[in-house]
């Protein structure tokens, strides 16, 4: 059982849980790639990442396009499809 965060603050962003479920195990991919990629190790499981993203508003949902808001150091925030 998920206890943190909240589901009312998931659905904040992503307003149904069934599209909630498809863009955290998506995004949980790209970041299993991603450390993969550059031979990291996580401290935290892709899944628990991803739903920590949504949680705190950098993946959002607005019809039927996926936002990821990615913060890199001296530049300002970009989308990333």
């Amino acid at each position: 059982m998920m206890l943190y965060p909240a589901m009312n603050k998931l659905t904040a962003n992503v307003p149904n849980r069934y599209l909630l479920v498809n863009v955290v195990a998506r995004r949980a991919r790209q970041i299993a790639q991603q450390a993969e990629d550059a031979g990291e190790k996580l401290t935290e499981k892709p899944v628990t990442l991803s739903i920590q993203e949504v949680a705190d508003g950098k993946i959002s949902v607005s019809a039927a396009d996926v936002v990821i808001r990615e913060e890199k150091p001296g530049e300002d925030e970009s989308e990333i499809n």
